[in-house]
């Protein structure tokens, strides 16, 4: 890494003192230990005070404090002066593409970025590369070209209508609308190279856009269109598109793999028959068979199906220092990783990781499993990663780790309800969930008990995979980008100083469906009864929601949203929670919104007289 590198690193790698493996501190002491030094390894953050990690930036590329984008408006930002965002801002005179001066071969980037509404641009790995970012909000059926797309190679001597090939679409639109933050995820892996010669290509390992994996495992046979070079290199720079329109960025994080990683070989596996739940002391054991073998693996025939221990000793091949992360799976039994004589993973069933510091060196490790459930495949499946190494297995690739069930997946090719448990990102369950899917890609869930609406999303409808699969769980769970309003996002309160709604006697009355199968939830809550319409924006651009009162006489307080920050851009108008989603009050029947801060939390509270009708626009 050269002095013009744009990563800042806090601390050196840590070395480890002469026994060369820290296992004898408890593991609390060990793990607040390696934290920091994790930490400042894995995250690579491109600093964003000055353009100085870039190289011969033109005038459109600038640093900033932040930005917002008019909905109303082209290719048009505003700005305000600071640091920590960083913006593309074309004029006619200037609109180069952005250059790091780090070049790059393995890696995963990660970054937050905005669009301009109608803008236009692209993040390219080595330079060659590109995942598009456009202004695809509301798209239907997204190609190539469009936001999270990885945009196609073009050939001038190809016949017409066939110039551009190879493009990739994104198997789902996830966009959020312009002057929202929208959140990037890419791993990448460079050509390879031999005598010169490419040996095989540069693949996308996966590209996540908001949260939903969008690409997976796409080879590229050559760079994409408007690259910065036809050739192909081990190591080329990040260029980020600059001629087209308004882009923005901030929170870009890097994690480059360019070392060695470990392997495993002279390996070989004692098999012991018996029915253990706990892996057992082998010294008084004697194997039933013995075999050297290539690769750690349960694909050999003196394994049985059930009832057995085998023990995989061999050695593992450390090249750099540093701290290794290591993941084991057992199936139907429990499973040890010992390195260097010392335990690294515990005798425990099923999933289980653990991180430990390393020195470089040729070490004695031993990995065991005990098979005794017999409703179970047998599997076992031990993953590493470390210092500038990505994830990789030590273990037979053609045995995956994990449950190999097809999903069960629910689409809504017209407006659709089912019924179930949601699990929400805070922790908590709903049991009383209606999730409420419509053709134009964009969903939600209402929680029963509460009135509330409590998540939506953009994109495909619900995997009920864990809800029918096996016994089931009877929850299920969106496919798509979720925008989570969490509990409580929405109360209904006597008065703006009432506390909570304790004596509310909320009292839910179920639902009908309209014209459209589209559920009106009813309740009664201080008495009164309230209607609840939901339905989708024209143009797929959100939500409306029209809240109204049947005996309505002294209003009731609706907090309509809960978050860190209320930005009015015009009357009634928001951005809410950093720029997450835009909250636009259509109609409140002549009552003023109140928003009212309590513990560092802001609330949106509108009187509810007769109705109360808004959007949520994402």
């Amino acid at each position: 890494m050269t002095t013009q590198s744009i990563f800042k690193l806090f601390n050196p790698m840590m070395r480890v003192n002469p026994g060369r493996f820290i296992m004898g501190l408890p593991t609390l002491l060990l793990l607040a230990f390696i934290a920091p030094v994790l930490q400042t390894f894995s995250q690579q953050s491109v600093e964003l005070a000055t353009l100085s990690t870039f190289r011969n930036t033109s005038a459109n590329w600038q640093i900033v404090g932040d930005v917002r984008a008019d909905l109303n408006q082209k290719n048009a930002f505003s700005v305000i002066p600071g640091k920590g965002v960083l913006v593309n801002q074309p004029t006619k005179d200037a609109r180069e593409n952005l250059y790091t001066l780090m070049e790059h071969g393995d890696l995963d980037i990660e970054l937050e970025y905005m669009m301009a509404t109608g803008s236009n641009s692209g993040v390219y790995l080595q330079g060659r590369y590109e995942v598009q970012l456009l202004d695809s909000w509301g798209a239907l059926r997204p190609n190539s070209g469009d936001n999270g797309g990885i945009y196609e190679r073009w050939d001038e001597a190809r016949p017409e209508g066939k110039k551009g090939y190879e493009g990739y679409a994104p198997r789902q639109n996830v966009s959020r609308a312009p002057g929202l933050w929208q959140h990037l995820k890419i791993s990448f892996q460079a050509p390879r190279f031999s005598g010169g010669k490419k040996i095989s290509n540069a693949k996308f390992l996966r590209v996540e856009l908001n949260g939903v994996l969008l690409h997976e495992n796409i080879d590229m046979t050559g760079p994409t269109r408007s690259s910065m070079a036809e050739d192909e290199v081990p190591l080329g720079p990040l260029m980020i598109q600059g001629d087209h329109g308004p882009v923005a960025f901030r929170n870009i994080r890097i994690h480059q793999f360019n070392k060695e990683k470990p392997w495993v070989d002279g390996i070989t596996a004692a098999v012991y028959k018996g029915k253990y739940t706990e892996v057992p002391d082998l010294s008084t054991l004697k194997p039933a068979a013995q075999k050297n073998t290539s690769v750690i693996t349960v694909n050999l025939e003196e394994i049985p199906a059930n009832n057995f221990v085998v023990r995989y000793a061999g050695t593992i091949h450390v090249r750099e220092s540093g701290i290794y992360s290591f993941n084991l799976y057992t199936a139907g039994g429990p499973g040890i990783l010992r390195i260097n004589n010392k335990q690294v993973l515990p005798n425990a069933t099923k999933s289980k990781k653990e991180q430990v510091a390393l020195e470089p060196g040729d070490w004695p490790f031993e990995l065991l499993y005990a098979k005794h459930q017999d409703w179970q495949k047998s599997q076992v499946a031990l993953e590493a990663s470390g210092p500038g190494v990505r994830t990789f297995n030590l273990t037979d690739a053609a045995v995956p780790a994990g449950d190999d069930t097809d999903p069960i997946l629910v689409n809504a090719p017209e407006n659709t309800v089912l019924r179930s448990f949601v699990d929400l990102p805070s922790g908590k369950r709903v049991v009383h969930a209606v999730n409420v899917g419509s053709a134009e890609g964009l969903h939600y869930t209402y929680d029963m008990d509460n009135g509330m609406v409590v998540q939506c999303w953009r994109g495909e409808f619900l995997d009920a995979t864990p809800m029918w699969h096996s016994r089931g769980d009877g929850s299920s769970r969106p496919t798509g980008s979720v925008l989570a309003f969490g509990q409580p996002g929405f109360q209904v309160f006597r008065s703006i100083n009432t506390a909570d709604t304790a004596g509310a006697s909320f009292l839910t009355k179920g639902y009908q469906l309209d014209h459209k199968n589209r559920p009106i939830f009813n309740y009664f809550i201080y008495g009164k009864k309230i209607s609840d319409a939901i339905s989708v924006l024209e143009n797929n651009k959100g939500f409306s929601r029209e809240i109204s009162v049947a005996n309505g006489t002294d209003p009731l307080m609706v907090k309509i949203a809960e978050g860190r920050s209320f930005e009015e851009i015009s009357n009634g108008f928001y951005l809410v929670n950093d720029k997450s989603y835009y909250l636009k009050l259509d109609d409140t029947s002549g009552e003023k919104p109140v928003i009212k801060e309590t513990n560092g939390v802001k609330m949106l509270m509108v009187p509810l007289k007769n109705k109360i009708r808004y959007s949520i626009i994402f």
